[in-house]
């Protein structure tokens, strides 16, 4: 029975674990920054160790590169480039039996009117070309009832090439690309922002695929008549009229409304029986149709580094004439082609239409807008973008690998799950790689591989580690009271490494110091002053505990304390300075409760970095901070004894911290210090300050200031209202002294201000 019941709690335990291990993956999954990690990490490591794969042969890139430049004798900017050279390589590829031709050049200022009419008619003579146009945000303010603003959008408009050549050309359309520090993983098939524009490699494959336009309407007609009445009834209809672009945006708005259109289209398709021809046609049908059905953006499948695919150079192909005798080579590499013109590869001019991509290459060279937009088109040609899994399936991947884990891990030895973990992590690495070559199928693995699956480990090491070694807790809590917690841990595992054990950090130091404590310590025996100071601690003690500090050293009547953080942050300075004016207001309380044996204690407080950890010799150690922040924090401690001031700031802790009131006391080169610091004084939390003390400060920042310049008697008659207004002011008398002492002493451009201390 008792067996049976041990077996159950086991079992439990396990499958409690995996439910943990899958829940934490799916919560982790929903945090803002992972898409965007998982989008770097993932596909740069699937591309990578994919590498390269062949393009479809039905696509050439036009390479307007520098050897073109110099060979021709032209400017290393295209833009400036006669168009005529346009007009001729249009020619030459309508020739070579061009399909379509789509330019990634922004043609938007006019040149030669000669060239520039050459150049359109050529573009109008091959009734197959798309031109780049480039977007533009506006920004447009909304108003409600009355005219009242309701805030600032930016609307994006398309700006088209020249009219002339946008009149020729069958549409226009644009591409647009982040550029660095941002990693091209994606790219706009609609512009919502800009009214569903779409983009160049939509366009460019819709045109491609007009040769199945007589089908698609056919198909359309057959689930909604009255919808694709909207449409033109033939290819022809559209190359006349330059309706392209109308077209696209047409089918989009009728997609997005009647979605059960494009599904029961495809359904169709997949159900027809035919042949390899009529295979890939209906291929093509249905890559078009899921145009209109995916989101607004997809995720390239790139192919490779620059010059993956198939390109020619521009002047290659400006050379070209039937009477050259190279027909018979150019002819396959342009029939029935798509041909992307643009700037490519590494010797493209400046490398100004460049982007970062998982296949930028270490010398610099990135692929270029002209092959992005190839490779769009390429991935709508093949239907196969990169797609990551839908949420559904995300999220059901990610909790069962976590629940199998989970179980997995607690069920097998440390030793033998650590390598199981391992193998099946790499069953899971080639299975997502594969899906990734073959299908485009994008399965996470940041979240399975390098988050569940150690975590599931660990997780699986703990469990093990809270059963066999319940004691520890024991000695945690008898060494607590005299040692950090993780040196508690060290001790535990490897009482050798505590000697070694030491790291830089940020700090926080907090050093107090009781006054009157020699004459207490003869006035008391020594059993009476060790129950008296354990309840003195007792009240240091609570607030830095509360408050997040660690207490570090205890020598007499002093006491130090540190929070510590691995890089600067606001939190930790903050909750150093809770803690001494907590501090503060419970030494205070504490003296009132003893009116005989008083100890008025002073504090210190100074930030920057430190050594945390074990420091002795032989077989002596004690863990605590080294460096000159405790120095400091010592030094400033002391400080209060001459300004009559109880806590005592550096800048360093105070900067960018609005919770409390202070005031600049001064700024003071410390006993032995080579650096002066600005010295703040730590009054109270900000909503706990009265108008007197608000007052105070005011005053004494401008009675300071006048001491900065050098105004002795300006100064003290200020410090003398101050301390006549507010009673004995510790900071004003002593400023009082300092200005009397410089009284008629003018120390020139070497006044830097700074108070110099000779005394600790």
């Amino acid at each position: 029975m008792q067996k049976g019941l041990s077996s159950i709690f086991s079992l439990n335990r396990k499958i409690i674990l995996g439910l943990l291990i899958g829940l934490s993956g799916v919560v982790i999954s929903l945090l803002p920054f992972v898409s965007s990690l998982e989008e770097n990490i993932d596909l740069g490591l699937l591309f990578k160790l994919r590498g390269p794969r062949q393009p479809p042969p039905n696509i050439v890139i036009v390479n307007i590169d520098k050897y073109t430049a110099d060979r021709l004798h032209l400017s290393n900017h295209p833009e400036k480039w006669p168009r005529s050279f346009h007009a001729t390589l249009i020619e030459n590829l309508i020739t070579l039996g061009a399909r379509v031709i789509a330019f990634d050049v922004f043609f938007s200022e006019p040149t030669s009117p000669k060239d520039d009419n050459v150049f359109a008619k050529a573009i109008k003579n091959a009734s197959n070309v798309i031109l780049f146009g480039s977007l533009r945000k506006d920004k447009a303010t909304l108003t409600g009832e009355q005219d009242t603003s309701l805030g600032d959008m930016y609307l994006e408009k398309l700006v088209s090439p020249l009219p002339l050549f946008e009149r020729s050309a069958l549409a226009s359309a644009p591409f647009p690309l982040p550029k660095r520090p941002f990693k091209v993983s994606q790219y706009w098939t609609f512009k919502t922002s800009a009214g569903d524009m779409p983009t160049i490699p939509v366009v460019t494959f819709q045109l491609f695929a007009l040769t199945e336009y007589d089908r698609f309407i056919q198909l359309f007609k057959k689930f909604d008549s009255a919808e694709s009445d909207k449409l033109p009834q033939s290819r022809d209809e559209i190359i006349r009229s330059k309706s392209i672009v109308k077209v696209i945006k047409t089918l989009r708005d009728i997609f997005k409304h009647k979605p059960q259109i494009p599904e029961k289209m495809i359904e169709e398709l997949e159900k027809s029986q035919s042949s390899t021809a009529d295979a890939e046609k209906n291929r093509i049908l249905k890559s078009l149709i899921k145009i209109y059905q995916d989101p607004d953006s997809r995720y390239l499948n790139y192919f490779g580094p620059s010059y993956t695919i198939s390109t020619i150079s521009f002047y290659e192909v400006l050379q070209f004439s039937n009477s050259n005798g190279n027909a018979e080579s150019m002819y396959p590499r342009f029939h029935d082609k798509v041909v992307f013109v643009g700037s490519s590869g590494s010797l493209t001019v400046a490398q100004k239409d460049s982007f970062y991509t998982v296949f930028s290459e270490a010398n610099g060279f990135d692929l270029c807008g002209v092959e992005i937009a190839a490779t769009a088109f390429a991935n709508l040609l093949e239907d196969m973008p990169i797609q990551p899994l839908r949420y559904y399936a995300y999220f059901t991947v990610v909790f069962l690998w976590g629940l199998a884990l989970g179980i997995f891990c607690l069920r097998l030895p440390s030793l033998i799950s650590a390598g199981s973990v391992a193998g099946i992590s790499a069953l899971y690495f080639i299975f997502a790689l594969h899906q990734f070559k073959n299908t485009g199928a994008w399965y996470p693995l940041i979240i399975p591989l390098f988050f569940q699956a150690p975590l599931a480990f660990f997780s699986a090491l703990v469990c093990r580690y809270i059963e066999t070694h319940k004691e520890r807790k024991n000695i945690r809590t008898a060494f607590k009271y005299y040692i950090p917690d993780e040196i508690v841990d060290q001790l535990t595992k490897n009482i050798e490494g505590l000697k070694t054990h030491g790291q830089v950090v940020y700090g926080t130091c907090l050093s107090t110091d009781a006054e009157q404590y020699t004459s207490l310590s003869e006035a008391m025996s020594p059993g009476e002053l060790g129950v008296f100071m354990n309840k003195y601690y007792e009240t240091i003690f609570e607030p830095i505990r509360k408050h997040g500090g660690m207490i570090t050293n205890v020598v007499g009547d002093a006491a130090m304390a540190i929070w510590i953080e691995m890089r600067p942050e606001e939190k930790r300075r903050m909750h150093a300075c809770f803690s001494a004016l907590d501090i503060e207001r419970g030494v205070c309380r504490f003296n009132q409760t003893s009116p005989f044996t008083q100890l008025p204690t002073r504090i210190g407080l100074h930030s920057g970095q430190v050594l945390l950890g074990n420091i002795g010799a032989v077989d002596h150690y004690e863990y605590r901070p080294v460096g000159d922040i405790v120095n400091t924090a010592a030094r400033i401690e002391g400080l209060n004894k001459y300004l009559g001031t109880k806590t005592l700031a550096s800048e360093e802790v105070i900067t960018q911290l609005d919770n409390f009131l202070v005031r600049e006391i001064g700024k003071f080169l410390l006993v032995g210090k080579s650096k002066p610091l600005v010295i703040y004084e730590l009054l109270c939390r900000k909503e706990e300050s009265d108008q007197k003390q608000r007052d105070l400060c005011l005053s004494y920042t401008d009675a300071l200031d006048a001491f900065k310049r050098q105004s002795w008697y300006e100064a003290l008659e200020k410090f003398y209202t101050i301390i006549k207004t507010y009673g004995q002011d510790g900071p004003s008398l002593y400023f009082v002294t300092l200005c009397k002492e410089y009284r008629g002493k003018d120390f020139g451009e070497s006044w830097d201000g700074v108070v110099r201390m000779d005394k600790k």
